[in-house]
């Protein structure tokens, strides 16, 4: 066991790595190494099974775990405390099974064309159409209060010429006689590990189990056409920046009479000239004069609706903050409204009039204010 690399140096990822990570990792190096690519080079054929193995245990939480704690010796039958993972060796013939690849049989077929009965449904069965993700910006105001929209974007959809066969109108797709309609083929290698059985893609048909003698002039024998939509949709009240909403059936059109995939829509909410959003609820400043923070009063408050009367008890100091509860959004599929919160800031004034600079000094003689009531008005020039 000594001579054997470390799996995760096998695959070329950290200890850290993420189950994506190891299988992305493993699918770039089993297409590097693959046989198929490679015929008669025993080296690839060598990296190929090792990269195999190690994705083998890596993949699998159990033997992950067990690997990460004792190493290759947990796979070793003659080692105290290992299991057998499964493999007969090499006195057995291959070690990947009759199959030639045993447990990597699902990953393989994800890029090889899998099996026999699974490129059968993917050639002949129904299957459904890709979503489609498009943005929409809309107002503050919006979002707050919902509204319709227009949206136009280009989606695929079953050539109406010839009905998504591909082929001209009086003509029919005939059966590969490469694959038997299969849409793929399987090639048998001999090694001195046995025989490897690859199932792979079927290049007369490209996949699709059919040839098309005379295409179909107006999607070139595509079956597919791109088409440009036009559809209407409500925006609910209350959605936020960066949520989405689904239009079912909006994606691109199935195939071979599956459904249609969605279309998803981002919402991206343009920001507002004074008000600052925080999930349903609102910020906003006003500045008011000092008289009024000193004396109280009443100011008037913006709102998404109207404006409206805020009472500002004497002597409110900056940064004092008052809520409005209920002059907030909507919140998303109820009839509950946030609230809004203003952020008092007091003007204090940087020129006075000499009339103004000496009522302050009054006022501050008044309070007691040694020191303000000490400065006098500044005296004028000669030529004022």
């Amino acid at each position: 066991m000594a001579d054997k690399r470390d799996y995760y140096e096998v695959l070329g990822v950290p200890k850290t790595a993420s189950d994506d990570d190891i299988k992305s990792a493993f699918r770039r190096m089993a297409k590097q190494y693959h046989p198929d690519l490679h015929p008669d080079d025993k080296e690839a054929e060598a990296k190929f099974k090792e990269v195999n193995e190690a994705y083998e245990v890596l993949s699998n939480p159990d033997k992950r775990e067990k690997y990460d704690q004792f190493g290759h010796a947990a796979f070793d039958p003659t080692a105290g405390g290992g299991y057998s993972s499964g493999w007969s060796g090499f006195g057995g013939g291959s070690p990947f099974g009759s199959s030639g690849f045993g447990g990597f049989g699902d990953i393989f077929g994800d890029f090889f064309g899998g099996g026999a009965s699974s490129s059968r449904a993917s050639a002949n069965s129904a299957v459904r159409g890709e979503n489609l993700r498009q943005s929409v910006t809309i107002t503050f105001e919006e979002a707050a209060f919902g509204c319709e929209k227009e949206i136009q974007y280009r989606r695929e959809e079953n050539c109406a010429s010839c009905g998504g066969t591909g082929a001209a109108a009086g003509s029919q797709p005939q059966t590969c006689p490469t694959c038997g309609g299969r849409g793929t083929v399987t090639r048998v290698q001999n090694t001195i590990l046995g025989s490897m059985q690859t199932t792979v893609p079927c290049s007369a048909c490209g996949g699709t189990g059919k040839i098309i003698k005379d295409p179909c002039k107006a999607c070139g024998g595509n079956g597919r056409v791109r088409t440009i939509q036009k559809r209407k949709f409500k925006i609910p009240a209350g959605i936020d920046d960066g949520q989405t909403i689904r239009l079912s059936g909006g994606g691109d059109e199935g195939y071979r009479g599956g459904s249609n995939g969605d279309l998803h829509i981002s919402i991206r909410v343009k920001p507002h000239k004074r008000f600052v959003r925080d999930g349903a609820d609102i910020h906003q400043n006003i500045t008011i004069p000092v008289t009024t923070a000193i004396l109280g009063g009443s100011i008037n408050v913006p709102t998404l609706e109207r404006d409206c009367k805020l009472n500002i008890p004497e002597g409110t100091p900056s940064q004092k903050t008052f809520r409005m509860k209920g002059f907030g959004i909507q919140k998303l599929n109820s009839q509950e409204k946030g609230d809004m919160y203003v952020n008092i800031t007091v003007d204090i004034p940087k020129k006075l009039t000499e009339k103004q600079r000496e009522l302050v000094v009054k006022l501050a003689e008044e309070m007691g204010d040694d020191e303000a009531s000490k400065t006098k008005p500044k005296k004028k020039g000669l030529f004022k």
